[in-house]
């Protein structure tokens, strides 16, 4: 796959040490484990920087491995399988590193509350919503990324009408922005006896998950909050009391809601979090759009726009509308692996290139 290198300093090893002594220190302070939140992030910040050395090294012990194949190669070595498995593994390594570099937006490394919403098309979107959640929910666990699902609103017959869900885990938020905006399906539907091709739509919202640092002003005059009964699949999975919540900010008429705990107060504080996010990401896009006009139009990214199109008949293909990548192998994504559309994504938004179309690529 041909990349766009960004820029700058690959192997960054010396600035990351220093980074990682600085958290050491703080890590060695008395009262560090006093702030669990804080003490947390800090964690997780060590984390990151020891796999990104780790990683790293890795690059830089198969840069001298290489340089000792070529040279046996021009002494006449039959070492050319060797190379392409090594630069394949390269290669891999490689684009991790630079996934790593471009992750520098000022909430990259938060976690992350993604809401899925299908679009009009009653069944048809309603399943692409679930095989989107089912998409999401494949891809953390493929970087061994914890979730929660903190609310989920079954569908008439099939998929769901909605669902909000946690992603807890490094640069979380940044990965996952890739995928604001519209996701278009075209297949042919299993709920039609004719077997005819349908379209279906589903958007994606991404939150950057907001610890206590950043103040948040939320007045309670401003709130109406509302208790209800948790639905589910039925028996032991069904609250037999009020304990959902719901929350309405009236000033933004931005509605949140929570029913994954049997504890009311759980579901509230959930709710309450997934308020503040969805209020700084408010904020933020008041910002963004006092400043669009200025901006290149092809680096912003807006909820009504369709980004993405997974083809499954008459021919099979994953086309990345932003980046102009298209990916073969439809369901290897939807089985979660975003990587190299998330990659792309990053790319772009840092330099502005596409991926070259694939010659011969069919028209949409």
């Amino acid at each position: 796959m041909n990349r766009h290198l960004p820029c700058g300093v690959i192997f960054d090893a010396p600035r990351r040490r220093k980074e990682l002594e600085l958290t050491e220190k703080q890590i060695s302070e008395p009262d560090f484990w006093s702030q669990p939140e804080k003490s947390q992030k800090v964690m997780q910040d060590r984390k990151r920087l020891e796999e990104a050395i780790e990683n790293d090294g890795r690059v830089a012990a198969m840069t001298d491995d290489l340089d000792t194949l070529f040279e046996l190669a021009r002494e006449g070595e039959a070492v050319q399988g060797d190379i392409e498995r090594e630069l394949k593994k390269f290669a891999e390594a490689l684009g991790k590193l630079e996934t790593g570099m471009l992750l520098s937006g000022e909430n990259d490394r938060r976690d992350a509350i993604v809401t899925i919403h299908p679009g009009a098309g009653g069944t048809e979107s309603q399943d692409w919503a679930e095989m989107l959640l089912r998409m999401y929910l494949r891809w953390a666990e493929r970087n061994d990324m914890k979730t929660v699902l903190t609310d989920r609103l079954e569908g008439e017959g099939a998929g769901i009408k909605s669902a909000t869900f946690e992603v807890n885990g490094p640069n979380a938020f940044g990965l996952l922005q890739s995928e604001i905006g519209v996701h278009r399906l075209v297949r042919i539907s299993p709920f039609d006896s004719a077997a005819r091709r349908h379209t279906s739509f589903a958007s994606v919202f991404v939150f950057p998950q907001i610890d206590d640092e950043i103040k948040i002003d939320i007045k309670d005059s401003d709130l109406r909050i509302d208790t209800f009964r948790a639905g589910g699949a039925g028996g032991q999975h069904v609250n037999m009391t009020d304990s959902a919540v719901r929350i309405t900010h009236f000033p933004t008429g931005i509605v949140v809601q929570c029913q994954n705990e049997r504890s009311q107060h759980k579901n509230r504080d959930t709710a309450m979090k997934q308020l503040r996010a969805r209020l700084y990401e408010f904020e933020l896009e008041k910002k963004r759009e006092e400043t669009r006009k200025t901006e290149a139009s092809k680096l912003e990214i807006n909820f009504g726009s369709q980004i993405r199109n997974y083809v499954l008949a008459p021919y099979r293909l994953v086309k990345d509308l932003r980046t102009k990548l298209a990916l073969g192998d439809v369901d290897k994504v939807l089985d979660g692996d975003l990587e190299p559309l998330q990659h792309a994504w990053l790319v772009w938004r840092k330099t502005g290139k596409t991926a070259a179309d694939d010659a011969g690529e069919p028209e949409e």
